[in-house]
């Protein structure tokens, strides 16, 4: 398996530390508001991830925290006339909605960065002891001079570095690159006690604990939304190896933004779109099909266009599980026959095919284009003449290729859909049988409203849902 390796611009063999372990931290969201469809890309993707290297057989333990102490979330208190823990506990809930809706797996520890605050205070006064991190009226910054290697990861030119863009300037500070891993208390804003005096962390030096915390001085994969890489994940670098002494992360992973109009989606540009106003319109396979459809280092611009094909793409996968769904109820056979298990076995290329791609980096637009490969195949030789051995086992594979995706898992037969949409059909037979055809076709177009399309077959009717 081969991965690229943001530290080495370059795609390199997956070797995890421990054979058949990961140790995988994900920077998670800062919680003062709904996420947008951009960092739903980002949560998808690494989702998708972990998923898939189960599926290779490794055991993941995947961490993603929520910053639930930051100015965001302060300005936000203060607005709303709350405070920081109340608005970080009524975001950390709906995050799980809206993770939840998109079949985002919860994470083997969501670690929140006011749970650790006795770490980072002991991680701070450890610095300041080592020579990396100075104390200034209960300020205390991070020398960046002092890590020889700081800029590794971003390959920041840092004299050129436009320091009024992405770095606060603070004259009090030895080095206008220096930043602030612990803040000084100002009026109203939440603090803890330190050596210091009372104070509050500073954002990248909580991701820098919590790893070190719960998965050890050196992780395997450390990943996020490409914004991250600079300053934050440099700094987390900067701060934990400083520790340590030891390599922070052996893989760095980004997403690529999602745009709209070209321009990155973002609360700042009030160009963005919240997860849960998408989910009102669209299915989470929809949502997650688009975000897997181009590669996760690839820029996605989002439209409604878009997400409309994406949409029409799902329904064809799920007419092909429907399918598949109807035939093993109706047909005759129930083993397959020595014939159809040569067949079987030759949808295996299909399963080499979406797993090379997955493990070059994790392509997921090939490796969807092998589970159409695979429907286009079935659709053509599965029918009511097949077992439904043969069925069942065509319908297992594409299900198992669509797990580490996370689509795909759903029946077309909802049960108590089902037990509705079979009563009605009965009455529209009914109807037909009587001649009544206004009613037989008012059962049709009402159907048709509700997004269910009947089909009349040499079988028998049937039906599907299309939205």
């Amino acid at each position: 398996m081969r991965l690229y390796n943001t530290l080495t611009r370059q795609k390199e063999e997956f070797k995890p530390i421990k054979p058949g372990e990961i140790k995988m931290y994900v920077c998670g969201p800062t919680v003062y508001n709904f996420f947008h469809i951009g960092n739903g890309r980002t949560f998808i993707v690494f989702d998708t991830i972990r998923r898939y290297f189960e599926y290779r057989g490794y055991n993941v333990k995947f961490v993603q925290n929520f910053t639930d102490i930051d100015d965001k979330m302060i300005k936000r208190a203060n607005e709303e006339g709350s405070t920081v823990k109340e608005i970080g506990d009524k975001y950390i809930k709906e995050y799980y909605t809206d993770a939840d809706a998109l079949n985002i797996e919860r994470a083997t520890v969501n670690p929140r960065a006011t749970e650790y605050i006795g770490q980072i205070i002991k991680f701070v006064k450890e610095l300041i002891e080592k020579g990396y991190a100075y104390e200034v009226d209960g300020d205390v910054y991070f020398s960046t001079k002092k890590f020889s290697d700081y800029g590794k990861l971003s390959k920041q030119n840092l004299d050129e570095l436009n320091l009024g863009n992405r770095v606060s300037v603070d004259e009090r500070k030895k080095d206008p690159m220096d930043f602030a891993i612990w803040k000084a208390k100002k009026e109203g804003e939440p603090a803890w006690k330190c050596p210091w005096g009372e104070g509050r962390p500073g954002w990248h030096i909580e991701c820098s604990c919590m790893a070190k915390n719960i998965l050890g001085d050196t992780i395997d994969i450390h990943a996020g939304g490409m914004d991250l890489s600079f300053p934050h994940h440099e700094n987390e670098i900067a701060q934990s190896e400083s520790l340590t002494g030891k390599p922070f992360a052996n893989y760095w992973m980004h997403s690529a933004y999602v745009n709209v109009d070209n321009k990155k989606m973002s609360k700042s540009l009030n160009n963005f779109f919240t997860a849960r106003e998408v989910l009102k319109d669209y299915d989470s396979d929809v949502i997650r099909f688009l975000m897997l459809s181009c590669h996760y280092r690839v820029q996605l611009n989002y439209s409604k266009d878009l997400l409309d094909s994406a949409k029409a793409s799902v329904e064809r996968l799920y007419n092909a599980i429907g399918n598949l769904e109807n035939l093993i109820e109706e047909v005759k056979v129930e083993k397959m026959t020595d014939e159809e298990k040569t067949y079987l076995e030759s949808l295996n290329k299909y399963r080499e095919k979406y797993i090379e791609k997955m493990d070059d980096d994790f392509n997921t637009a090939d490796a969807i284009t092998a589970i159409f490969d695979l429907i286009k195949d079935t659709n053509t030789n599965i029918g009511i003449n097949s077992s439904k051995e043969l069925a069942e086992n065509a319908l297992a594979l594409i299900r198992e290729l669509g797990a580490p995706l996370g689509i795909l898992q759903k029946s077309t037969k909802d049960a108590e859909l089902a037990e509705e949409v079979e009563g009605l059909i009965e009455q529209r037979q009914e109807a037909r049988k009587n001649r009544d055809f206004a009613l037989a076709d008012k059962i049709r177009d009402d159907l048709k409203t509700r997004g269910i399309i009947l089909e009349d077959t040499p079988q028998g009717v049937r039906w599907k849902k299309v939205n």
